[in-house]
C-alpha cells in the first residue's frame, strides 16, 4: 500500500495520467509482495514519532503485571549458561541477524554525523542477547558496544545489562526529572513470551533508542543515575576481581570502566576516574608490566594537580616513585611532593598503598 501511494503521488507530481500510473513496465516494479505489512507500518511510525512504542494487538491481550525476571540486586554472571527451549534458541537480536555494526563502521557513522546539526552523542548497538539461567531465576543479559569520538581503530567500550538494569534507570530517571522524561517511554514488562527471539528483538531496539534518547537530552546526559547505570557494575566487578587476586580477568574490567568515562564524562568529579586508574595500575603492577602502571600513575598525578590534598595522592605518588625507581626514570619531583606531604602531617610514613586503598574503597 505504502509503495504503490508514493509511487502514484510522485506520477501525479510528474504530471502523468492515472493510466499511465496504472499501466506500463514501470508499474510492474511494485508488486502487492512489496506493500508495508501492518506491523511494519507500525513499527516505522513509532520510530519518525520521536517516541518509544512498543506495543502490539499481542501485548495489550496480556496483563500489565511483573516479568520473570527475579527482582533484588541482579548480578551480571557470564552469559553462556542458556538453557531450556526458549534458551536453546539462544536468539540474538532481530532473529539472529546476518551481521552487526563493527566498531569501525560506528565510527564511520559517528564521524558523518558530526558534520549535521545533531549534537554530538554515544551510538548505542545491542551486540548480543543471551538467556541466563541461574537458578532459581532465568533473565535475558544485553550486551551494548558503545561508541563515540575517537580513533577509528578504538574498539567499542561494552556493557552488559538485563531488563531490571534499564527498568531501575527509567524509574530513577522519571522520579527525579518528570518533564525531561515525559516524551521518553519504556518496553512494558510482560507475564509471558519473555524469552522468545520477537521479544528480544524489541527489547534490543528500545533499550538503544533509550539510551539515545537520554543521550539527547543534557539534563538526563549528565544525571548521576546515568552514569552509575554504564560505570558503577564495571567498577564492583573489577575491584572484586582485584581484591580476589584474578588481576588479569580486572584489568580488562579497569580499562572497559576507564573508557566508558572517557566518553561519558566526569561531571561528577574525578573520584571515580581516579579510583579506575589505581585499579588499572594496581594489575599492571601485578602482571609485571611496570611502564603501564608508571604511565596510570603519571595520569592519576595529572588529574589531581595541585589541589588540596586528595586521599589517593600520596599513594598515587609512592607508587610512581617506587615504579620510576624499577625503570631508572626521573623521581625527584614526586620523591619532593610526598616529602612535603608527610612532613605537612597530611598523610602517615609510608603511605598506604593504591592495592590496600582499593580494597577498602566502598563503591556506591
Amino acid at each position: 500500500m505504502a509503495s504503490r501511494l508514493l509511487y502514484r503521488l510522485r506520477h501525479a507530481l510528474a504530471g502523468d495520467g492515472p493510466g499511465e500510473a496504472a499501466g506500463g513496465p514501470e508499474a510492474e516494479q511494485f508488486p502487492e509482495s512489496s506493500e508495508l505489512e501492518d506491523d511494519d507500518a507500525e513499527g516505522l511510525s513509532s520510530r519518525l514519532s520521536g517516541t518509544l512504542s512498543f506495543t502490539s494487538a499481542e501485548d495489550e491481550d496480556e496483563e500489565d503485571d511483573e516479568d520473570d525476571e527475579a527482582a533484588g540486586p541482579d548480578p551480571l554472571p557470564p552469559a553462556d549458561g542458556a538453557s531450556g527451549e526458549d534458551a536453546e534458541r539462544n536468539p540474538s537480536p532481530e532473529g539472529q541477524r546476518g551481521s552487526h555494526l563493527l566498531a569501525r563502521q560506528l565510527q564511520d557513522f559517528w564521524k558523518k554525523s558530526r558534520n549535521t546539526l545533531v549534537p554530538q552523542r554515544l551510538l548505542f548497538e545491542v551486540t548480543s542477547a543471551n538467556v541466563v539461567k541461574d537458578p532459581p531465576s532465568k533473565y535475558v543479559l544485553y550486551t551494548l558496544a558503545v561508541m563515540g569520538p575517537g580513533p577509528p581503530d578504538r574498539q567499542p567500550a561494552q556493557i552488559s545489562r538485563r531488563y531490571s538494569d534499564f527498568e531501575r534507570l527509567h524509574r530513577n530517571l522519571q522520579r527525579q526529572f518528570r518533564g525531561p522524561m515525559a516524551a521518553i517511554s519504556f518496553p512494558r514488562k510482560r507475564l509471558r513470551r519473555n524469552f522468545t527471539a520477537e521479544t528480544i528483538a524489541r527489547r534490543s531496539r528500545a533499550f538503544e533508542q533509550f539510551l539515545s534518547h537520554l543521550q539527547a537530552v543534557p539534563e538526563l546526559r549528565h544525571a548521576p543515575d546515568l552514569q552509575d547505570f554504564f560505570v558503577l557494575p564495571e567498577l564492583r566487578r573489577a575491584q572484586s576481581l582485584t581484591c580476589t587476586g584474578l588481576y588479569r580477568e580486572a584489568l580488562s574490567l579497569w580499562a572497559n570502566a576507564w573508557q566508558l568515562q572517557a566518553q561519558l564524562g566526569t561531571p561528577s568529579g574525578p573520584d571515580r576516574p581516579l579510583l579506575t586508574l589505581a585499579g588499572l595500575a594496581v594489575c599492571h603492577q601485578e602482571l609485571e608490566d611496570p611502564g603501564e602502571a608508571r604511565a596510570c600513575c603519571e595520569r592519576a598525578l595529572q588529574l589531581l594537580g595541585d589541589k588540596s590534598p586528595h586521599p589517593l595522592l600520596a599513594p598515587f605518588l609512592e607508587a610512581h616513585v617506587r615504579l620510576s625507581w624499577r625503570l631508572g626514570l626521573d623521581k625527584r619531583q614526586s620523591e619532593a611532593r610526598l616529602q612535603a606531604l608527610q612532613e605537612a602531617g597530611l598523610t602517615p610514613t609510608p603511605p598506604p598503598s593504591l592495592k590496600e586503598l582499593l580494597i577498602k574503597e566502598v563503591l556506591d
